[in-house]
């Protein structure tokens, strides 16, 4: 249905500023007006690549049928000496009309695939996150932003495609615009059965525990198989200054901090009532410019296991924990766990769906990467405390998330509480 609205859409553009031409002229008089393929058959008629019946009409006073119109873009597809722009419109025609013309044996899948090949997809986004943190000099902070992104998946062929992500965003406290769009994202995607491929700069979000270790970007390559017990090994190499806490340093000094990383996570599906995981993460190589003296030998080994337990549809609970077993240093923040008790969840195609949920958080930052509560909740690494929050669904693709955590720092055991709130218009 998505790909007949797109293909409909797309035609009544590109034949919309000459419908007022066509109409004058209808060689077909009993297609109704209105209809975006009315412009489509007149400019085919008009060019003499389509001919309906031979006397003009489609006999009598019946309006096209959609095998009629199978059966007219079938004809014209058979023909060979049409413009480029004619041969453009038969190939929009035969996407919307695919199944009718695979009735009638003409098959159109690779068509259909060269015509709908690249997507696009979207979002707006707002977010008010006011911060508190008696450990440092700056103890309030608050940030406005927003941002627009744009994710673009292009197919290559029936096994790859290629996916990219582009960022643009505005400080809202001073009116200033990012200096340029980021391409938070580019890498290809290979899908073999059970066998999914990502090569490039892909998303990697750590199934093993949700996220706690790394919701954030690899520059690499990824391999997930397997169908009720899956496992991912992920090699490339990560840069801690996309947005990791780790050092945050590199905006003012133009040194960054990267490191080789290995990673294998063995788990089974989520949609099991009782889920689990288990991975090893290691870094090696760790570039010292700045702040990042805590591994010995600069390398890290983090160990880490989840756990799941869905009650019913709407209860679910959820426990994770992580340990760096290499090293020297704070070894309080060498540990993570989280354990969260949710309730339903928000969908945005779903008017009123809603989540909410309670968890406790303890983010040593030097046992996780950039988690994901740093980027979609209020808890952030290096703290330990309580969240509370939740999701809703205003309207359809409209989104608001809105949580609360208060705690301490876990290096200099001083208070700190986040406020975060955000609403999405996805696209």
């Amino acid at each position: 249905m998505k790909k007949t609205l797109v293909s409909a859409l797309t035609t009544a553009l590109v034949v919309g500023a000459a419908s007022t031409t066509f109409a004058a002229a209808n060689p077909f008089s009993d297609v109704p007006a209105d209809s975006w393929a009315y412009d489509a058959v007149a400019t085919l008629a008009k060019d003499g690549v389509i001919d309906g019946y031979g006397d003009g009409t489609y006999r009598g006073d019946q309006q096209i049928t959609r095998y009629e119109m199978a059966q007219m873009v079938a004809r014209a597809m058979a023909k060979t000496d049409v413009s480029a722009a004619d041969k453009a419109m038969i190939d929009k025609l035969a996407a919307e009309f695919a199944d009718e013309l695979n009735n009638l044996g003409v098959r159109v899948a690779a068509l259909e695939q060269k015509v709908d090949n690249v997507k696009w997809q979207g979002e707006l986004r707002y977010r008010y996150i006011s911060k508190r943190d008696q450990s440092k000099t700056t103890q309030k902070t608050n940030t406005n932003q927003d941002l627009f992104r744009l994710n673009v998946t292009a197919q290559v062929n029936e096994h790859w495609v290629a996916k990219t992500r582009f960022d643009y965003s505005t400080d809202l406290n001073n009116s200033q615009n990012a200096t340029s769009v980021t391409v938070d994202r580019a890498y290809v995607e290979g899908t073999y059965g059970k066998t999914v491929i990502d090569l490039g700069k892909f998303y990697y979000k750590s199934k093993a525990d949700r996220g706690m270790f790394i919701d954030e970007r690899v520059s690499g390559g990824q391999v997930t198989f397997g169908k009720d017990v899956k496992a991912t090994v992920t090699i490339g190499r990560y840069n801690f200054n996309n947005y990791s806490v780790w050092d945050n340093s590199a905006a003012a000094t133009g040194t960054y901090n990267t490191a080789n990383y290995q990673g294998i996570e063995v788990y089974n599906s989520d949609k099991n009532k009782f889920t689990w995981g288990v991975a090893y993460h290691h870094l090696s190589g760790i570039t010292n410019n700045n702040s990042i003296t805590t591994y010995k030998d600069t390398s890290a080994s983090i160990w880490d296991i989840g756990m799941g337990y869905k009650f019913n549809p709407t209860v679910a609970l959820y426990g994770a924990y992580a340990k760096n077993t290499q090293g020297q240093g704070d070894n309080k923040n060498k540990k993570a766990y989280n354990i969260e008790l949710d309730y339903k969840g928000a969908n945005e195609a779903n008017k009123g769906s809603f989540g909410i949920f309670a968890a406790y958080r303890y983010l040593g930052k030097y046992a996780t990467l950039y988690n994901t509560y740093d980027g979609n909740w209020a808890a952030n690494s290096g703290q330990k405390g309580w969240e509370l929050g939740g999701q809703y669904t205003f309207a359809k693709n409209i989104k608001g998330t809105a949580s609360y955590f208060r705690g301490k720092n876990i290096a200099a055991d001083k208070d700190a509480s986040t406020i975060f709130t955000q609403l999405e218009f996805f696209f």
